[in-house]
């Protein structure tokens, strides 16, 4: 019989860990949370200093039997649930319901999950921090307070199914205002004037761009100007002035926080943030891998630190001086730099065992894991390698009264790019040119252009700006954007976010008559604040005391002056069912019709979007966008259930020269590729963006 209980949150993990230890150990899931607030209702006494009502979660008692059942044969019981303030509070109602004395230390944590970190951890347990838990408590009081507050009034208001967050009401926000900004901005005219020069010595052509006109920095607005000064420039020889030729350097960056592992799987990998911590997770709990057993190949990947142990430091460098020589090793003092709102409670997302390289565990990982995990383990080996040298050459070439530049950078040291590329590096070559070489002017090649408006947020943007504003944590980034999309308030345009009208009425109505909810500097300072319970520098009730007594006032006065909105739209559409007319109604899924003649019918149809293409299978119907009930857009046919065609990929109305299926259309980052709809066959075609 096992003397000792482990308990960890999930079952993978509790597979893992056990095959670390001996028969001494018995180690048990709790499959996550197992007390928390009711969902039938607010479940915080207000009156009571806002005491929250637990209750064990429904579904749950079968796992809380099992538990305080090898909890009453053990000889000792230690809760090792996630190193962060959400596992704390997991810790805590697990010793809860166990009957476990809060003054005895049962708590142990590890930060990646190997033998000798889930050892060490069992030999120096710790009480639970109520100073962590209190601030996890904290945050779901105010997140309830907020949601169970604002949401059946939004229910009243504008329909059923509607919900208001304190985080996602920010995130929904940021993405409001920046699709005004994009829908406000004034494209302005621009040109700028290049030309094509041939070095005479080499008999080598380069290009310079025009920079000065009359020692001011040149701006052109209108292609009068334009030809003026292309007239200009063929009018006067071109004469190289200066020549600079300097050595630049790049450091690479350091491993991975969570919020810099999305943004960089967002645009290396096109993971979404919520599918980057998933599959991170899965290579924090452990994966079988051939021929030594179940490992947790990285630290925990919930981390705001990019700071790593001496101990991994030294595997590091020992690993890059191994494989590629001392040259590479960083001789420099890099200082960290950290966010104002870092916790610094955990090491950098890393892999567990440097010398475990992507390649050696390629037969043991999935395709996607093996992507996340090759990125994880080439920023994290590149952050200890030295800097990538340049070679810069920057030439002045002054012609009359213009002056151009020609600038050329050469890649002299690898250093980290050995194993870590950075997209924005492109070389560009110049002729061996020295001041008072001779010149010939080609081509002058003035080209219009104009001012873009600011870019839609993408997840990786989003998650950066919220990181920099101060805005949720590093475990709140991927369930905040998973929500405001789920909600409907927020929709993917291939990789962008964009409001949708529900979005832009919801906002509205939170900007409106909750100005202080939705305001990033309040939000922020509410993770401040939430950091200084932590840090027992605050009492939590505090913090709600101060919250609720403005909010529940903002509260009545929006009951008060907010009108019940009808998002009804009617149509010149008659119901198939009883000829009534229909009308647009909104639903979670978007808007769809409704027989007018509710409740006496219930006729309702989907609004069908379609895409101008014949369904390929059945000839008659149309090839229309669907959605998922988690909002992932496919394409089907418009007469289903008749006709059953179905392709995540879009149709692009031609058939395969090859076998005649259905040709579709599959964009990546970095191509568009038309490919045959058949899994059978290998046609494709292949352009770049």
């Amino acid at each position: 019989m096992a003397k000792h209980l482990i308990i960890v949150e999930s079952p993978a993990k509790a597979k893992t860990i056990e095959k670390f230890l001996g028969k001494n150990y018995q180690v048990l899931a709790s499959v996550g949370h197992v007390r928390d607030l009711p969902k039938s209702k607010i479940g915080v006494n207000v009156e009571k200093d806002f005491e929250p009502e637990y209750i064990n979660i429904r579904g749950k008692g079968d796992v809380i039997k099992v538990l305080r059942g090898a909890a009453k044969k053990a000889d000792r019981v230690f809760l090792a649930t996630d190193p962060d303030r959400e596992g704390e509070a997991i810790a805590w109602h697990l010793g809860t319901i166990l009957s476990i004395p809060q003054e005895e230390p049962c708590r142990i944590e590890f930060h990646e999950i190997t033998k000798e970190a889930v050892k060490e951890a069992i030999h120096h347990p710790r009480q639970i921090d109520l100073n962590l838990v209190d601030a996890q408590q904290a945050r779901r009081v105010l997140d309830r307070l907020v949601g169970y507050k604002i949401s059946p009034l939004l229910w009243r208001k504008v329909r059923k199914g509607l919900s208001a967050g304190r985080v996602q009401s920010v995130a929904t926000k940021l993405i409001c205002d920046r699709e005004n900004e994009i829908n406000a901005f004034i494209k302005e005219e621009y040109w700028s004037i290049g030309m094509d020069l041939r070095h005479v010595p080499s008999d080598l052509p380069f290009e310079a761009e025009l920079s000065q006109f009359k020692g001011k920095k040149i701006e052109i607005g209108n292609e009068t100007d334009a030809l003026e000064m292309k007239r200009y420039l063929e009018s006067v020889d071109p004469v190289i002035t200066e020549v600079q030729n300097k050595v630049k350097s790049r450091a690479p960056q350091p491993p991975f926080t969570t919020s810099s592992l999305q943004q960089d799987a967002a645009n290396r990998l096109g993971f979404s943030a919520s599918k980057t911590m998933m599959v991170a997770q899965q290579l924090y709990e452990g994966i079988a891998v051939k021929g030594q057993g179940t490992i947790g190949l990285i630290t925990y990947m919930r981390t705001d630190s990019t700071r790593i142990s001496e101990e991994a430091k030294r595997h590091l460098s020992e690993f890059i001086d191994r494989e590629y020589g001392e040259i590479y090793q960083n001789k420099k003092v890099r200082t960290e730099k950290k966010s104002k709102s870092a916790q610094d409670a955990h090491e950098a997302v890393r892999p567990t065992y440097v010398h475990l390289t992507p390649e050696e565990l390629e037969a043991s990982l999935t395709k996607d894991q093996q992507k996340l995990y090759t990125l994880i383990w080439q920023r994290f080996v590149a952050s200890g390698m030295s800097d990538a040298t340049f070679d810069s050459k920057n030439v002045s070439i002054v012609a009359g009264e213009a002056l151009l530049k020609a600038n050329g950078l050469l890649l002299k040291f690898d250093g980290f790019l050995k194993v870590y590329e950075f997209s924005s590096f492109k070389e560009t070559r110049l002729p061996d040119i020295q001041a008072g070489d001779l010149v010939q002017r080609l081509h002058v090649k003035p080209e219009q252009h104009f001012t873009q408006p600011p870019a839609r947020y993408t997840e990786a943007t989003l998650v950066k700006e919220m990181e920099e504003k101060g805005i949720g944590r590093p475990s709140t980034y991927a369930p905040t954007i998973a929500t405001i999309i789920s909600r409907g308030y927020v929709e993917r345009e291939k990789k962008s976010l964009k409001p949708t009208e529900l979005g832009y009425i919801i906002n509205d109505i939170m900007a409106g008559y909750f100005e202080e909810i939705v305001n990033v500097d309040f939000t922020a300072g509410m993770e401040n604040k939430l950091d200084e319970v932590e840090a027992g520098n605050m009492e939590w009730h505090s913090i709600l005391r101060e919250f609720y007594g403005p909010f529940s006032e903002t509260l009545a006065k929006a009951d008060e002056r907010l009108e019940k909105l009808d998002l009804t739209e009617k149509t010149d559409l008659l119901c198939e069912k009883c000829g009534h007319p229909l009308n647009i109604k909104h639903g979670r899924f978007g808007k769809f019709y409704a027989c007018s003649n509710y409740p006496q019918c219930d006729y309702t149809k989907a609004i069908l979007n379609e895409i101008g293409i014949d369904c390929p299978v059945c000839k008659e119907g149309k090839v229309v966008e669907r959605k998922t009930k988690k909002l992932k857009t496919f394409y089907g046919c418009s007469r289903f259930p008749e006709c059953r065609f179905v392709s995540w990929n879009r149709p692009v109305g031609r058939p395969c020269p090859v076998c005649g299926e259905a040709l579709v259309e599959k964009i990546t980052k970095k191509n568009k590729t038309i490919l045959c709809s058949s899994t059978s066959c290998n046609y494709k075609e292949v352009s770049s963006h």
